[in-house]
């Protein structure tokens, strides 16, 4: 595959904002993460959302008409017009408890540690954890995939417990082929 549109999403802490930084370097291609168009700069962070046409205006404006970069990160409800302008979609799936060990980890990085007493963590952590019960409400994988059936553009699935560059490999040896429509 040669550098062009794509979008990478995944669980909560599966990689996608580190597979989606390298395959941009790879390529030497802008990579923006979704969650800073979601989310408003805020300290502390991720408390103040945008509206969905703010984010997608956005979107637009900085990164959506050039002719490659790698977005990372889930749209889903609110981002497929932007999804509509990739050439391909890279979902990568990783076991529910490596993940969340990883965002423990990420945290632990983050903050020096994980305060016991620290309710954004620990609700951070519930949604996150959710994402692979087929009954949550949030992001969750069961969403994921009937969104990944029903959209127009090829799919390369993978599981994020290789390492990142055997993930970069993969995505760059990979020949999409265009959904029938």
């Amino acid at each position: 595959m040669q550098p062009s549109r794509v979008h990478i999403l995944g669980g909560s802490g599966s990689g996608t904002t580190t597979l989606g930084h390298a395959l941009a370097s790879r390529w030497a291609v802008p990579h923006v993460d979704a969650d800073d168009y979601f989310w408003v700069p805020t300290t502390p962070p991720f408390t103040r959302k945008r509206g969905e046409a703010e984010r997608v205006a956005l979107m637009r404006r900085i990164f959506v008409g050039r002719p490659a970069w790698v977005l990372s990160g889930s749209m889903l409800g609110w981002g497929e017009s932007v999804v509509a302008e990739c050439d391909a979609i890279v979902f990568i799936a990783l076991d529910p408890t490596e993940r969340l060990r990883r965002l423990e980890a990420r945290e632990v990085g983050r903050r020096g540690g994980l305060p016991h007493d620290d309710d954004a963590w620990h609700e951070f952590r519930a949604w996150a954890a959710g994402y692979d019960d087929p009954g949550f409400d949030g992001r969750s994988r069961a969403r994921h995939d009937l969104w990944l059936s029903t959209v127009d553009k090829p799919v390369l699935r993978l599981d994020s417990g290789s390492t990142v560059t055997e993930l970069v490999d993969a995505v760059c040896s990979w020949e999409p082929a265009v959904r029938p429509s």
